[in-house]
């Protein structure tokens, strides 16, 4: 029979442990294992060196800045045995570690002479990671991701002999690397036993010494004849077997001598499941030659049989399959792919002729093997070299067509035409100047039969070395070669761990590829797994993932078993562990998700209890260097009630680390939209531009749950916005109010506003390359230093989700009007914008320039099984997007545009605002209110009594906005424990708001109204709610315990960072608008009479917005200002001209010179209180009245006096 996946020999322990281990692994702790028999031991590689005990990076681009790290040094045995901390001042990042390491010991010893730096080591606080003593300090990932978020940089100074050293390799633990089965079929499906033919194929590339192996299952199947032989000796049976000698075996032949068609007979197919003989009909084969994905002629089918009955059910063809195709015309790596169809039965009283002809065939199984064997000969000849021509030999159309034909489309070259390749490989000698084009011309080879591989190797040995990103286009299906794929491995065989990182997933994947399990590259991802241990990590849950995927499970069974024999006993131990810890977090998930929303709670922790308690500790599957010994467990309010975990640190220097299980959802998508992002944000540093991106871990440890790592002090766009209440997506103050809260000094706040400039122009960018989807202000989030960053990527490659005929992301990317008054510092554009959009254009088109490398990896990703992933299609949405024939002029203008076009999207906050509404639900009962202004809740208890309150005066402010702020005095029963708050009418506002979604309103004083004609900001009306809110807060603090003792109100009253900050002033002077500029002015007597002619201002600063500037003058001493004049407004203007003349009559000259000419700038603001922009004191008695005065005079505030 052929199964939907045929049976390989049964691999050991399949079935009881959630990992293979070869060789079974006494383990006290894990009875639940069984011990499996080993596997044959076959030459192994040369032995590799032992693991380093714990992952060392490698360099990183150095940093230009230094830091101050906390360092807990080694006890000095001439010292206190206690530890302690200090803090050195360290030498520029580009200094070694071994120097930091000396400083530190000059500290701990007071003799140096017999201390080695060598023998120290410095461990990273909180993970198990050590910085390497002879790389730079700036090179290390963790040194790195301190500086970008300015989190203090620690580290524990250790004696090497002290570092963990339990995964490291030993002589008993570690076994060679055995051989992975030369002989084993391509693509993990096996051989094809249950169709049976007059012989072996008679096709082989060598005549070989038979394999250890092949011996096995000779002798094995000799015994089995015998015992067949015995029973139809002794039984009457109606069947005998072949006459020893009787059938000849086929002799070998080169297949590249044959020129006679490939044929061979299909005798039978075995091992029929009743179920299948029961419920179809009319079985038959389908037959295929395949190359690189593409079939080399139609399919051949058998005619159409029954299931028979012998000792077990098998379908009789004996046919004859003859391909029309000259053996030695087939490419060495074909592949014969043979599917069993089927008809179904049709049910009773419906078996008429019209329902059978209705009926559609079914596929059964199917199986795929290599046509030829891997006993491989001596490669065709080569041709002696490979002529190299100048690309400018070229006419000027040829260079055109041929730069048009080798766009970066690697992962995509079906898209030619036949006249594009034509063209490529008849012009290859003249690409050599192009590196990243070889994979176009090699996809544009005539054929890959015997005659024709001399010419594309002779391509291929006289090329030069290739990137490592554009070698990895040589390990798409399309290149099935093995020479092909030798010479990628060995130009990425350089690659650094750290890189290869970044690659591996892809690399994993193209391992499906291989046409034969022993490979260059299965060799080398072994070779490279097990020198380094986050590879081996990684590399083993990778694996561990690709055991599910039906189609190609048994060659990642090997694979997996291959990688455990040689890791060592300590490792495979700790991935026993983490796979039991990974099966009792899912299984704990799926409870609290199965339960009703009103009876869930976490239950269950007593297992993750007891694993904790019987292990000690387990490193988790989102890092190696994360080992944890505790949990505590919560879960979100959310669809997919994903679990909330807090790990215990084994380190006691390290904080706990939170993280959130996930259970039912496909995390491999999101995996790979983060590697994508990851690898942006590595493209960007490299060429200087750091766009602050949040990097974060995400790991699929299984289909349908995984691990993410939490970013710590961030929040939803949605809950930041709903602050503002339900619209408060349509709102622009939002996003800078609450950052405003969260950075309450000025630098902080630009600090902060600069962090978001450079990552949301990063995010802008990312999520449209990738076409990231179903956007939300539920899963895009905001630090409190400011960086954005987008979580939940669920769509991509623009597969968004539909409203009926409609998209739901209607926008090129999310960018709303209050991310832009963040970046703007209003709601008018500024220079700041300008830079935003510069940085957009700039990131876009540093992508666009590896264009090659992202097609190649999501390329490789086609078979992985992600839905929006699975054809070229997916792929040509990545291709439009980066618009690789642009120039970067062109690609500027494009990403200026849709920059625009995001921003006037009105689609985006109707989608933020839909969601509010939507997640309402979760929110209700046990979301508490908080006052958006206040970063933290306090409490009676944590802020003491609060005993009388009392609202002193009020004061103009211009900052963050115009209007006036209440000065409130809070005396608490501690003596003396007086402050001073600072709170704007809106907040006290808000804080009724809250207080009534807690209270109903006979328990709480009423408020005063808001609503009032003309100036709302007025002196008078800030007069009259001084006196209304006193009293109010008076009523408020004497009200029942249960309102006046609330923790919302002994958070309105605690002091601020703005209130403390205001507190060092003692005379709480009021905020000025930002002031400057100079007047032209023109001033002359004549006949008792003052000319001022008011001619030009320039200069004028406003507060992010254009003002409406008039000049208004007085003639000072006036206390009765009836010597006020005013000019007319200019409007949205720094810079006006009035040329108007202000005159003064009846002023005799003596009481002209003892005035003084008050000469103020300010900004009309209709019904808001008109800002000052600068004003200029003239004492008359300094000028020379007799002639006229003209000249610029600077303007300034009322504390600089007359200038």
């Amino acid at each position: 029979m052929i199964l939907p996946f045929p049976p390989f020999p049964p691999f050991p322990n399949l079935h009881h442990s959630p990992i293979p281990t070869i060789p079974p692994i006494p383990h006290s702790h894990h009875s639940h294992y069984s011990h499996p028999s080993p596997i044959p031991t076959i030459p192994s590689f040369p032995p590799f060196p032992p693991f380093p005990p714990f992952p060392l990076f490698p360099p990183f681009p150095n940093p230009h800045h230094s830091f101050i790290p906390t360092i807990p040094p080694f006890p000095n045995p001439h010292h206190s045995q206690n530890s302690w901390n200090s803090q050195f001042s360290l030498p520029p990042g580009s200094s070694t570690v071994d120097l930091l390491i000396y400083q530190a010991l000059c500290y701990t010893h007071n003799e140096l002479g017999a201390v080695d730096v060598e023998d120290f080591l410095l461990k990273i606080c909180g993970l198990e990671e050590f910085l390497q003593n002879k790389h730079a300090l700036g090179s290390h990932e963790h040194i790195q991701h301190c500086r970008k978020f300015d989190i203090d940089i620690r580290l524990q100074l250790l004696p090497r002999r002290g570092a963990r050293s339990e995964l490291a390799r030993t002589v008993r633990g570690g076994h060679g690397v055995t051989s992975l089965g030369s002989g084993s079929p391509p693509w993990g499906l096996g051989h094809l036993p249950g169709v049976c033919s007059d012989g072996s194929l008679p096709i082989s590339l060598t005549d070989q010494v038979p394999f250890p192996a092949e011996r096995i299952v000779e002798s094995l199947t000799a015994a089995i004849l015998n015992l067949v032989e015995l029973y139809c000796s002794t039984f009457n049976a109606d069947f005998q077997t072949a006459a020893p000698g009787s059938r000849e075996l086929g002799t070998v032949q080169e297949a590249r001598l044959l020129t006679c068609p490939l044929s061979f007979t299909v005798y039978a197919t075995h091992r029929i499941p009743i179920t299948w003989a029961a419920s179809y009909e009319d079985f038959y084969l389908s037959c295929s030659l395949s190359h690189g994905g593409k079939e080399l002629c139609s399919p051949l089918l058998t005619r159409k049989a029954h299931v028979h009955k012998y000792l077990f059910h098998l379908i009789i063809w004996d046919q004859q399959i003859c391909f029309p195709v000259q053996v030695n015309r087939l490419p060495r790596e074909t592949l014969l792919s043979v599917t069993l169809f089927a008809v179904p039965v049709p049910p009773p009283g419906s078996s008429s002729d019209t329902n059978r002809q209705r009926r559609v065939p079914e596929a059964l199984g199917w199986v795929t093997t290599p046509l030829f064997n891997f006993r491989q000969a001596t490669d065709p000849p080569k041709t002696p070299t490979s002529p190299r021509y100048e690309f400018g030999s070229l006419g000027e159309e040829e260079q055109r067509q041929l730069r048009e034909a080798i766009v970066p489309m690697s992962p995509c070259p079906r898209r030619l035409t036949d006249a594009d390749r034509q063209r490529l490989w008849d012009k290859r000698c003249h690409c050599h100047a192009s590196p990243g084009a070889l994979p176009m011309l090699l996809a544009s080879a005539p054929s890959w039969d015997w005659g024709c591989l001399p010419d594309i190797y002779a391509l291929l040995s006289h090329w030069g070395s290739m990137s490592h990103q554009d070698a990895l286009g040589l390990l798409h299906a399309t290149f099935p070669d093995q020479e092909v794929r030798r010479t990628a491995v060995q130009w990425i065989d350089s690659i650094s761990d750290t890189e290869l990182l970044d690659y591996l997933p892809q690399l994993v994947q193209a391992l499906k590829y291989e046409c034969y399990l022993d490979s260059p590259l299965v060799r080398f991802l072994m070779k490279r797994a097990i020198c380094d241990l986050k590879v081996t990590h990684y590399f083993f849950w990778l694996l561990k993932d690709g055991l599910k995927d039906s189609q190609f499970s048994i060659r990642y069974q090997y694979l997996l078993a291959a990688l455990l024999c040689c890791c060592g006993k300590g490792l495979r131990e700790e991935f026993d562990r983490q796979c039991l810890l990974v099966s009792t977090l899912a299984r704990l998930a799926q409870q609290v998700r199965d339960a009703a929303p009103s009876a869930r709670q976490v239950g269950g922790l007593e297992d993750v209890a007891q694993f904790f308690k019987a292990h000690g500790s387990c490193r988790l599957p989102l890092s190696p260097s994360l080992l944890v010994k505790g949990i505590d467990c919560s879960y979100f309010n959310s669809n997919a009630v994903p679990l909330k975990l807090s790990f215990q640190n084994v380190d006691p220097l390290g904080e706990n680390i939170r993280v959130i299980f996930k259970c039912g959802d496909d995390l491999r998508q999101d995996m790979l939209t983060l590697q994508m992002i990851r690898i942006m944000n590595k493209i960007w540093v490299q060429e200087g531009l750091d766009m602050r991106m949040v990097i974060f871990r995400c790991f699929s440890t299984g289909r349908g749950r995984g691990m993410v790592e939490m970013i710590p002090n961030a929040e939803t766009l949605r809950k930041i916005q709903v602050e503002h209440g339900v619209t408060g997506s349509f709102k622009d103050r939002p996003l800078a109010d609450w950052l405003q809260k969260h950075n309450p000094k000025e630098d902080e706040y630009e600090k902060a506003v600069e962090n978001f400039i450079y990552s949301c122009a990063g995010c802008c960018v990312a999520t449209y390359v990738l076409g990231i989807c179903d956007r939300h202000n539920d899963n895009i989030m905001l630090k409190t230093t400011g960086h954005m960053f987008h979580i939940d990527f669920g769509r991509f490659l623009g597969h968004a989700q539909m409203f009926g005929n409609i998209k739901r992301d209607r926008a090129p990317f999310v960018f709303t009007s209050d991310m832009a008054y963040v970046i703007n510092g209003g709601d008018k554009p500024s220079s700041r914008f300008h830079d935003f959009v510069d940085l957009c254009c700039q990131a876009y088109n540093l992508i666009r320039k590896h264009t090659h490398l992202f097609l190649n990896l999501l390329g490789l990703m086609l078979s992985c099984g992600i839905p929006e992933l699975s054809d070229l299609e997916d792929l040509k949405y990545v291709y439009d997007a980066l618009r690789p024939q642009d120039t970067d002029a062109d690609a500027t203008t494009y990403f200026t545009r849709l920059i625009e076009s995001s921003l006037g999207s009105v689609a985006t906050k109707l989608n933020f605002f839909i969601h509010n509404l939507a997640q309402m639900k979760f929110t209700g009962s046990e979301a508490r209110p908080a006052l958006s202004f206040a970063p933290r809740t306090h409490t009676l208890k944590t802020s003491g009594r609060i005993r009388d309150v009392f609202l002193c005066r009020h004061e103009r402010v211009f900052n963050p906005s115009k209007g006036y702020t209440y000065v409130v005095k809070v005396q608490r029963d501690s003596p003396g424990e007086v402050t001073f708050v600072q709170r704007t009418f809106e907040e006290f506002q808000e804080l009724h708001n809250k207080l009534r979604l807690l209270f109903p309103s006979s328990l709480l004083p009423s408020f005063p109204s808001r609503f009032v004609i003309g100036r709302s900001r007025g002196e008078a009306v800030a007069e009259r709610r001084r006196e209304e809110l006193n009293g109010y807060i008076w009523h408020l603090i004497h009200a029942t315990p249960e309102v006046a003792e609330c923790d919302l109100i002994y958070t309105f009253f605690h002091p601020l960072p703005r209130d403390e900050k205001a507190a060092g002033n003692a005379t709480w002077a009021r905020s000025l608008g930002k002031v400057g500029g100079e007047v032209k002015l023109s001033i002359s007597y004549k006949n008792n009479k003052l000319f001022i002619m008011v001619m030009h201002i320039r200069g004028l600063v406003g507060d992010g917005n254009d003002p409406d500037p008039y000049v208004k003058t007085y003639l000072l001493p006036d206390p009765q200002k009836t010597t006020k004049r005013k000019t007319k407004v200019a409007r949205k203007t720094c810079n006006p001209t009035y040329n108007e003349m202000l005159v003064y009559d009846g002023i005799p000259r003596g009481d002209l010179e003892q005035r003084e000419l008050r000469l103020s700038v300010l900004s009309e603001e209709g019904f808001w209180e008109n800002v000052l922009l600068g004003e200029v004191g003239i004492r008359l008695r300094d000028l020379d009245l007799a002639q006229e005065k003209m000249g610029w005079f600077a303007l300034g505030s009322r504390g600089h006096g007359t200038l």
